[in-house]
């Protein structure tokens, strides 16, 4: 059964707005925005008590709710307020369910805040290139499930002018990230090897160190619980654990039909 999943609607930039909670089966078309995380965002709590607008980090809520309008779209998701992060329940669910909401959203808007597009002088050089291959968001664990998980991903630089999508720029997201374009362009992740879908985040950092085992979950479609404070490699090695037991269970299914795949090898590490 399909998760519940809390949105805003895309009026909120021309009101208080309003959080709304979308049953299993009744879940709208909406937009879905990744960013890194800075200085005074958003919480749950600041949007339930009305202080949301007196931080610097609404700017890209209303910026999402304004661009989701703009498509056609009345609802959209943004991590910092749309998770109760004061809810343990809340929390572990979201981070499990975190690449499927990307996969399943209509559009997703990368905000990239270092991005300017009007910052370098006269020259006319499109230097805006040069820090969009240096910017932040290439180097966050959590947003490599956002690159690969949506179909529909448009690029806004600081100023939210649009600087392209995933198929327009998928070659310099391939040479940034070292990510192969059949998997940019959605190949089935099983296509790739455990231990290359595991490099891709090797350059990559995230906040606590748990949370670059747990930002894969998505890419191995897993759900296992999270446990702050356990370490990266306990963390790692339930991940690998997990794995390798959804593959046996997978290679005991198959029929011994000579025409059927081979059984997938463990992987040990």
């Amino acid at each position: 059964m399909r998760s519940h999943l809390r949105m805003r609607r895309a009026q909120l930039a021309r009101s208080a707005g309003r959080c709304v909670c979308s049953s299993a089966y009744t879940i709208p078309r909406y937009a879905i925005l990744s960013h890194t995380w800075g200085d005074e965002e958003v919480s749950f709590e600041d949007m339930a008590d009305g202080t949301a607008k007196k931080k610097a980090g609404y700017a890209k809520i209303q910026f999402c709710g304004d661009q989701a309008w703009l498509d056609g779209l009345k609802y959209f998701w943004v991590d910092t307020c749309c998770i109760n992060k004061s809810n343990s329940v809340e929390l572990q669910h979201a981070l499990n369910s975190m690449f499927r909401w990307y996969r399943e959203a209509a559009k997703c808007y990368v905000y990239l805040a270092d991005v300017p597009t009007r910052e370098h002088g006269a020259n006319g050089n499109g230097s805006w290139e040069l820090a969009f291959r240096k910017c932040r968001w290439f180097t966050r664990g959590w947003t490599l499930q956002e690159l690969i998980a949506p179909t529909i991903i448009e690029f806004y630089s600081k100023e939210h002018e649009r600087l392209g999508d995933k198929k327009s720029l998928e070659e310099e997201l391939h040479a940034i990230t070292g990510i192969p374009l059949k998997a940019l362009q959605g190949s089935p992740l099983s296509d790739f090897s455990v231990p290359e879908r595991i490099a891709w985040m090797d350059k990559r950092d995230t906040k606590y160190e748990e949370d670059k085992v747990y930002a894969l979950f998505g890419i191995f479609d897993v759900h296992i619980p999270v446990i702050y404070g356990e370490g990266l490699q306990k963390a790692l090695k339930r991940l690998r654990d997990k794995i390798n037991k959804d593959y046996l269970c997978l290679a005991k299914l198959w029929p011994t039909d000579p025409r059927d795949p081979p059984q997938l090898p463990c992987y040990e590490g």
